[in-house]
């Protein structure tokens, strides 16, 4: 069976999740619609089960059932039950919905929210449970195993597009940060920083602003071709019509084009406590040979003399209290990479210009992001002396 699958991205990163769809040929050959919020393409069951363990970037991946027309709550009810609900629910199995109505006739999403569920008790014979507490915010806190199945049903302008969620808790969630230092970033951002500054994969990278080891770590996994879903659970693997073998022929796949070791990967940071979760971080990701991890402030940096990548996310904070320490910090790391770094290139994450300027590094910032409802920019640039 082909599917119209729905990549969901994190704003801004839709352009690097594309890519990685076509170096992935998760596509294979055909064309992928970057929109907003994600990427849109075809392909089969296959598709959906490489493209949740591979997609570094990629939030979840919803597979379509139907679109439709519908102006009246009859009319959804009845459209929404021909779906083929039994595909992707057990009858035992408790649903969540999530809906959203623009410029429609049905505008009130409880009530679709009503009918889409009276839809699938219809399609399966039996009255079937809301979970109605499973939204991103429980999900990207909550189990990988949760019983209940997502099912998303979009309204605009009378069309329903109505999707079932194939990745159960967010694909940020790899299974191997427990330990987390303060501010976190996402992993599905640091891997998405780590594409986005073009490292090769070959030459040394640096993070002098560490925290708990989410940017290294993602970079050694990356380097090391590890799937970022090799250690966790979906939600497709409870779907009636999962199909075990050609899950476990997709894993071993990815298992085999593992590369035994990535190149020199240096990161710090000034916080002790951080940097023990970051080793313990690395070790479940299973890339702590991987990662030389030492606690000392950026000042202290001791880059190899090749020219390699600066990748980082150094604190941006939001108190006013804080502006002035953020602006000597940002001069100072300007001056080390000035000092220790000509010739490298660099990328790092910041929410305020200003800041960025401080650094009096000659970076470009092309990208927008948002890391905890923050906005951020992506800054880049090649370090001189």
């Amino acid at each position: 069976m082909n599917y119209q699958i729905f990549v969901a991205s994190a704003p801004g990163l839709e352009d690097i999740t594309a890519r990685e769809i076509a170096e992935l040929d998760l596509a294979r050959g055909g064309a992928a619609q970057v929109l907003p919020g994600g990427v849109e393409f075809s392909g089969d069951l296959e598709t959906v089960y490489r493209a949740n363990l591979l997609l570094r970037t990629a939030s979840r991946v919803l597979a379509r059932l139907s679109t439709f027309y519908a102006t009246d709550f009859s009319e959804l009810r009845t459209k929404a039950s021909r779906l083929p609900w039994e595909r992707y629910l057990r009858p035992e199995q408790p649903v969540s919905i999530r809906a959203t109505c623009h410029q429609s006739k049905l505008y009130h999403s409880d009530a679709v929210i009503e009918r889409v569920l009276g839809a699938i008790g219809d399609r399966l014979g039996v009255s079937v449970m809301l979970d109605a507490a499973i939204d991103d915010a429980v999900a990207d806190d909550g189990d990988a195993d949760r019983p209940a199945q997502l099912a998303v049903v979009r309204l605009f302008k009378n069309r329903c597009t109505v999707s079932v969620d194939s990745s159960g808790t967010l694909l940020h969630r790899r299974g191997y940060r427990l330990a987390t230092a303060k501010a976190p970033l996402r992993e599905t951002l640091a891997a998405g920083l780590v594409l986005a500054s073009g490292w090769d994969g070959r030459a040394p990278l640096l993070d002098p602003f560490c925290g708990s080891g989410t940017i290294p770590i993602e970079a050694a996994l990356w380097a090391r071709n590890i799937a970022p879903g090799k250690a966790r659970n979906f939600a497709f693997m409870t779907w009636p019509d999962f199909t075990p073998d050609v899950w476990e022929s997709t894993l071993a796949a990815a298992i085999a084009a593992e590369r035994p070791d990535a190149p020199l990967i240096l990161a710090s940071d000034r916080d002790a406590g951080a940097i023990r979760a970051a080793e313990a971080n690395a070790a479940r990701a299973g890339v702590a040979d991987d990662i030389a991890f030492t606690c000392q402030a950026v000042s202290a940096i001791a880059p190899p003399p090749e020219p390699g990548w600066i990748v980082a996310n150094p604190p941006y904070g939001v108190r006013v209290s804080e502006n002035k320490d953020l602006r000597n910090l940002y001069a100072q790391f300007g001056n080390v990479l000035r000092a220790q770094c000509p010739g490298w290139r660099v990328t790092f994450l910041c929410g305020s210009l200003p800041l960025i300027g401080q650094t009096r590094l000659p970076v470009e910032t092309t990208c927008v992001w948002t890391n905890g409802g923050l906005r951020v920019r992506v800054a880049q640039g090649l370090v001189h002396s």
